[in-house]
């Protein structure tokens, strides 16, 4: 276990790059495997979850080799063998190899994921399209076994935008026979990167990016390179750390459409801020607006960003809402929040904050590893010293926090506790 120490009061000047975006490496490498050759995956981020997938790459068999932060697989001679619980519980998106394996073998045995505590994530949307390609599906406790002879493609309407369907069902249905289609699929930019190293592996999938993506199988899948692109949760996360305490911080290497809904509500509030082609500066800023925000699914406010979020919310000026439609248990942040000094009310699905508030340090916990990241930008503003336990779930996620923060002159030091 390691914890985070965090001396606050001390402003943000200079330039964080973004890396890699965790949401999409961890689908690109599962991907890997559909190939019949060899692959490589660039800007790689450098998090404990790519490390969890390399580890499932390498209990089945997998080649793997590194340089600086690209990846090299080659999966041709893997063992589709079952994958136990102790490594597919470390990071929900194992079961992302449930379904290249699926596509690639039309058998696999797995245990059910991982990964944050935010409430209850089935895979029901998953499962429906597994079955409508043809696969039947036990349930043994939480343990998978799905099978077909062969999956064929199938018209699957999702019965809300979920990203995990969505990926689940493109893996499962590129070497099916026929055409699949997707209907009600998610539009996050990450499926776009999925579907791209897809095709660039010989694939033909077109759609990625809006609401139907129509799928047409291959019988086999060349060797390719893919680019993962900027995380955009990221760029958003150090985005709201420059408008908490900013000096003219620069986030560079980020796409800043793919974090538009932030950008206006930062705008609503009144934040101080210039918006370049591949980065964003911005300074901290005096009377802030409050405001309402609710998530929902891209191009909305993103989930993932509603607990960083709500550390700046309060320092505006008055009553923010803030309201969850995706998880219903991601408000684990708040009552350390409110440890700290905040003034918060609400419910699992509510959240109303009153401020500014003067934040003073003490000791939280990262629950979660979106509601670790609020910790974080909380300690940065927060009068003395903060400790946040529990930070490996943050190191899922973030790579090299304390180094990119530590550059632009914040006071963070991680130690492991015995």
């Amino acid at each position: 276990m390691k914890r985070m120490i965090i001396e606050g009061g001390h402003q943000l000047t200079g330039t964080i790059p973004i890396s890699g975006a965790k949401n999409s490496a961890v689908a690109l490498i599962p991907a890997s495997i559909l190939c019949d050759e060899e692959v490589r995956i660039d800007n790689v981020p450098n998090i404990s979850d790519i490390a969890a997938l390399e580890e499932i790459l390498e209990y089945l068999g997998a080649s793997i080799s590194k340089e600086d932060n690209s990846i090299i697989i080659n999966s041709r001679n893997i063992d589709n063998k079952e994958i136990p619980e102790s490594i597919s519980k470390k990071l929900r998106a194992s079961y992302y190899f449930m379904s290249s394996l699926l596509g690639k073998y039309k058998k696999v045995e797995m245990y059910f994921p991982g990964g944050c505590n935010i409430g209850a994530r089935p895979i029901d949307q998953t499962l429906k399209g597994y079955r409508a390609l043809g696969a039947t599906v036990i349930e043994e406790g939480n343990k998978y076994t799905i099978y077909a002879d062969e999956l064929k493609g199938a018209r699957v309407y999702l019965d809300m935008p979920s990203v995990g369907a969505t990926v689940n069902t493109l893996l499962a249905s590129v070497k099916a026979t026929g055409k699949t289609v997707i209907e009600n699929a998610a539009k996050e930019p990450e499926i776009v990167n999925i579907a791209t190293f897809l095709n660039n592996m010989g694939a033909k999938i077109s759609g990625a990016g809006t609401s139907k993506i129509t799928i047409t199988g291959v019988p086999y899948l060349h060797s390719a390179t893919i680019e993962t692109i900027p995380d955009r949760i990221e760029a958003g996360t150090y985005v709201i750390a420059g408008a908490l305490i900013g000096n003219n911080l620069c986030i560079n290497n980020i796409i800043p459409e793919h974090i538009d809904a932030l950008i206006n509500k930062l705008k609503e509030m009144g934040v101080n801020m210039t918006i370049n082609d591949d980065n964003i500066i911005i300074s901290q800023t005096a009377n802030l607006k409050p405001i309402n925000v609710k998530t929902l699914g891209y191009p909305g406010f993103a989930t993932d960003l509603q607990q960083p979020f709500t550390a700046l919310l309060t320092q505006c000026k008055g009553t923010s809402i803030v309201e969850e439609t995706i998880y219903e248990s991601r408000m684990g942040h708040i009552p350390y929040l409110n440890s700290l000094g905040a003034n918060i009310t609400g419910t699992n699905r509510l959240a109303k904050i009153t401020g500014p508030s003067l934040l003073k340090g003490t000791t939280v916990t990262a629950t979660d590893l979106r509601a670790g990241a609020c910790m974080v930008l909380a300690g940065l503003i927060a009068e003395g010293q903060t400790i946040v336990e529990d930070v490996d779930h943050i190191l899922r996620g973030y790579e090299n926090i304390v180094e990119k923060l530590t550059n632009v002159g914040a006071k963070i030091t991680i130690e492991e506790i015995k």
